[in-house]
């Protein structure tokens, strides 16, 4: 059985950005972006940007620097290009701009991987940290991954986290 944390005191709206990271998708054919952004409204959370961007470290860079500035915008999160071949450079573009990293949330997403996709959930680099007192997560762009990534692991967890980081 799964513990659960401890209760939130209080549930906040939490105001987000939504990136896909697709050199194909079109907002019609972005289903992991629109899943993304039907689940943080059905949780009471606001979606304030949805942007498709190419798979070019710099334009990822390039959105995450200009996020991070926006003061209205408290978690932004990148779906795509997580793998490993040579056109997925999510990874590889935000980790090195991350402050702080949650190494507990790639762990526990592989972990859950697997256990829906057995080993194949090796070659996910999943992640998650802080960049410019935003919190940041980068999941693969599958709509089961992200489905995952959001009922498991960002959702429940979203208020508790972002508050951490509103603390003085």
């Amino acid at each position: 059985m799964a513990h659960l944390p401890h209760p939130d005191s209080t549930k906040i709206t939490i105001n987000c950005a939504v990136i896909t990271v697709s050199d194909t998708r079109t907002p019609e054919t972005d289903k992991s972006g629109q899943r993304i952004q039907q689940l943080l409204d059905d949780a009471n959370h606001k979606v304030k940007v949805y942007q498709i961007v190419k798979d070019e470290p710099a334009q990822i860079q390039t959105q995450l620097e200009l996020l991070g500035q926006n003061v209205d915008i408290n978690v932004l999160i990148f779906n795509g290009g997580t793998g490993i071949a040579p056109r997925d450079t999510t990874y590889d573009a935000i980790e090195k701009k991350l402050e702080k990293i949650l190494p507990g949330f790639g762990e526990l997403f592989r972990f859950l991987s697997y256990q829906e996709i057995g080993s194949r959930a090796i070659a996910s680099r999943a992640v998650a940290g802080v960049y410019q007192g935003k919190l940041i997560f980068s999941l693969p762009g599958s709509s089961n991954a992200v489905l995952l990534a959001m009922e498991k692991l960002i959702l429940p967890e979203l208020n508790h986290l972002v508050g951490q980081l509103q603390k003085r």
